[in-house]
């Protein structure tokens, strides 16, 4: 049973450094109205789950085994019953006002039900991940091969980057990342919980194409400004088991929303454009693991 308006949940694995930066920046700067905290361990191999219960002893501790992104978050979004779930990464900081411009624009438009925040890397740039267009088969190539990353590049090229909504402009976009998802609880009771056929990645963009099917917005709300140390907490360089559930939950994506099925050519190759950015993928770890 939820303890609050807000409950914050946070499914780390190691990343031990990092998450006790993200409890000390909640500690410091909480919203204005009453917010609980968990974390669930996902199978840490470190003193993680140690630290958080002995540093931070009103954070509720769940242990669990490696059982996933999706699976870790689900126990607490099955249980809660909090007006307002966040989803943060342990890779992240909040900084003050971020919580609550995010549940400003929540509370504000009963219309939305999922916000996403301004994300920016240690450097200071924007990451551009925190607001997408779900990906066509194009703007996919593109964005994976580099090119549609490049300045002045086409709109149907840039076209996953969301590069039509300004970096400061706040509005509705397709997708928020995983970093930072503020929901409201009649929408999550809506569209369900996370898709545990994903193990890791991916299941964001599922969750936010679930979320406009179910007749909720999903929001970009800049206002609101929180780092992101990109891979901080799954790695900067993806080992095999990740590169695997990547690449699958491409597939798995596409097939659950865009696959058409009348088109069993184009679906022959989106598949095998996957499975050879997995090989080549795969072939760059193995190198870089010598």
């Amino acid at each position: 049973m939820s303890r609050s308006d807000l409950e914050v949940v946070i499914v780390s694995h190691g990343a031990e450094e990092l998450l006790r930066r993200c409890l000390a920046s909640l500690e410091a700067n909480p919203p204005s109205r009453e917010m609980a905290i968990t974390v669930v361990d996902s199978g840490s191999m470190d003193s993680t789950p140690d630290m958080v219960a002995a540093e931070f002893p009103a954070v509720e501790l769940v242990r669990q085994g490696n059982i996933g992104f999706s699976a870790g978050n689900n126990i607490l979004l099955r249980r809660s019953e909090a007006q307002f779930i966040l989803l943060l990464n342990p890779d992240t900081e909040v900084y003050e006002g971020s919580l609550d411009a995010a549940l400003a624009r929540l509370e504000n438009d009963p219309a939305i039900g999922m916000v996403g925040v301004k994300l920016v890397l240690p450097s200071g740039e924007l990451d551009h991940a925190c607001k997408r267009s779900f990906p066509t088969p194009l703007a996919a190539l593109a964005h994976f091969s580099g090119l549609g990353r490049r300045g002045g590049a086409s709109r149907s090229l840039s076209q996953y980057r969301a590069t039509d909504l300004g970096d400061d402009d706040p509005g509705e976009v397709d997708a928020v990342n995983g970093a930072f998802m503020l929901v409201r609880r009649e929408a999550l009771l809506a569209a369900g919980p996370l898709d545990e056929g994903y193990w890791l990645y991916m299941e964001d963009l599922d969750w936010c194409r679930r979320f406009w099917r179910a007749g909720w917005k999903v929001f970009y709300e800049p206002a609101g400004t929180v780092l992101h140390v990109k891979g901080g907490s799954s790695g900067k360089r993806r080992g095999f088991r990740q590169e695997v559930a990547f690449h699958r939950g491409m597939g798995r994506f596409y097939r659950r929303f865009d696959a058409p099925a009348s088109s069993t050519p184009l679906n022959v190759l989106v598949y095998f454009g996957i499975a050879a950015k997995l090989a080549l993928s795969l072939a760059i770890t193995a190198v870089r693991g010598r």
